[in-house]
């Protein structure tokens, strides 16, 4: 039997094209279900919300927001911790269930709960640091800096990561005084109706956080609806149409955070203190990890045209054609999962047919995984050095391979994208890091470490179509709050004689 709403973290099993987005409007299906990518199994099915729901959802964060952002911080923070508690009583099921929604294996879909349950404190302490309150004495009394809310803010999620980066917005906005209306992916329903469970077993008053669910009409209706904020994670597609949409609304606080073309650049690694098993293990999982579906994997190895690029590429070639490919609850446990659906791995099967029309050689050809569905694509490598090729986001496990003569052509080469998000360098040379760390274009950036391992305790976004410069994680407080700065005297004083002086003269 699939999930229906109500039925969520009870711990019992159920025999898109890119982070989901909302492009233009189009018409709304009235019925909403999930499928297992794996399976094909129906995970999840219910209503999807017309525009009058959400307009309900909205104007009832509306009415919840004054009573919300009157409350001392301090018992927001108790909801939020109580919301904590009821994520870290439920892991198994939620780990389960997003395992199962995603297609991505459990080990990741536990990193995945982990990540949410502790994104709790982090946010608090960024709200304490970004968007606290602050007195300096003046002459006249003290300046006073605080910040407010801005009032209902839409967040709407990605399926990659249906908990955790959607959870990355709506703690924060809540914390901050906001009320919150969320549209999860349509591909991953369920775990969003799990975050609103949680939130409601946390006990949080009523109105302060609705969901709506339902795909890109739903989302369009949102957007379009009574809002003070929208926080969006997705593609550069969407954020662009979102970007134009909200071009006359000055006063809707936008924050996107997009994908990238992200770099990965091998450089100096011919030192024998260097292991190169080490360095092609970093650019497999930049590339490969969640089967390539994580904004900051490397879409891109830049390698010297030596005889180490060579060697790395061909180490890196070979260990990605050996990871094991499976369901999210085989044993032993699978590398990577299916694509998230039979759509988004015909998308990326037609780009890499294209990248192999323009002339790239495979070094990786995608091998077929006996008897799965068309959602499990095998990793692929293709050598595009001297090609024009698109420069576009591939949402999959697709790496390209530039070869080049040295390392400012190796950095000209890593900017050469209109996104910035991630990049990294692969080397023990401390001035080459200094220099790349200095000259790439990019928000996140990794040294002899995997592209996807950013921080939550750093600010996450990019530059570019990347975003609109208004990062997550650590800085998501600061496009939950407004600062007012204000200038305060106990009483007036002064003001009367200096005028009095001004006018003699």
């Amino acid at each position: 039997m699939p999930l229906r709403p109500g039925s969520l973290l009870a711990g019992k099993s159920a025999a898109g094209t890119g982070p989901a987005g909302i492009g233009a409007p189009k018409a709304m299906d009235r019925t909403l279900q999930s499928i297992d990518p794996a399976t094909g199994e129906l995970v999840w099915e219910g209503a999807a919300s017309d525009p009058r729901a959400v307009a309900r959802a909205v104007a009832a964060a509306r009415r919840a927001f004054p009573g919300w952002a009157a409350l001392p911080l301090a018992e927001r923070i108790a909801f939020v911790r109580a919301y904590r508690a009821e994520l870290e009583a439920e892991a198994p099921a939620l780990a389960e269930l997003i395992a199962r929604e995603t297609g991505k294996p459990l080990w990741d879909a536990r990193g995945e709960v982990a990540a949410m349950v502790g994104k709790v404190e982090l946010s608090i302490r960024a709200q304490a640091e970004r968007a606290g309150e602050r007195r300096e004495p003046t002459p006249f009394g003290e300046a006073v800096l605080r910040h407010r809310p801005h009032g209902v803010m839409a967040v709407l999620g990605p399926y990659n990561f249906p908990g955790h980066l959607p959870n990355g917005h709506v703690v924060p906005a809540l914390l901050a005084g906001n009320t919150v209306v969320f549209k999860p992916s349509e591909l991953t329903p369920a775990v969003g109706e799990a975050m609103a469970r949680a939130w409601r077993a946390a006990g949080l008053p009523e109105g302060v956080f609705g969901l709506v669910q339902g795909g890109r009409g739903t989302g369009a209706a949102l957007a379009a609806a009574d809002i003070d904020g929208l926080l969006f994670t997705g593609s550069a597609q969407t954020g662009a149409w979102l970007r134009r949409a909200f071009a006359e609304r000055p006063g809707v606080i936008l924050a996107l955070e997009l994908g990238g073309n992200n770099p990965l650049v091998a450089w100096d690694c011919d030192d024998p203190a260097f292991d190169l098993d080490e360095a092609a293990a970093l650019a497999v999982q930049s590339a490969f990890v969640t089967s390539g579906q994580r904004c900051s994997c490397a879409r891109r190895l830049i390698v010297p045209d030596s005889a180490f690029g060579t060697a790395l590429v061909e180490a890196a070639a070979g260990l990605a054609g050996r990871l094991r490919i499976g369901a999210w609850n085989e044993e032993p446990a699978p590398y990577m999962g299916p694509l998230a659906s039979p759509a988004a791995a015909l998308l990326a099967r037609e780009r890499v047919g294209h990248l192999q029309a323009l002339g790239a050689p495979p070094l990786l050809a995608e091998a077929l995984v006996a008897g799965r569905r068309e959602t499990f694509v095998a990793p692929v490598v293709l050598d595009v050095t001297g090609l024009a090729v698109p420069d576009e986001e591939i949402f999959a496990p697709v790496l390209q391979v530039v070869r080049v003569p040295d390392f400012t052509a190796a950095v000209a080469a890593a900017n050469a994208t209109r996104f910035g998000l991630a990049a990294g360098l692969l080397g023990g040379d401390d001035a080459l890091w200094q220099r790349f760390v200095a000259e790439v274009r990019a928000g996140v950036v990794t040294r002899n470490r995997p592209t996807t391992g950013a921080s939550s305790a750093m600010p996450f976004g990019g530059l570019g179509e990347s975003g609109n410069h208004r990062p997550s994680a650590w800085y998501a407080a600061d496009y939950c709050a407004y600062p007012v700065a204000a200038s305060e005297a106990p009483a007036p004083a002064g003001n009367r004689d200096a005028l009095a002086a001004m006018l003699r003269a």
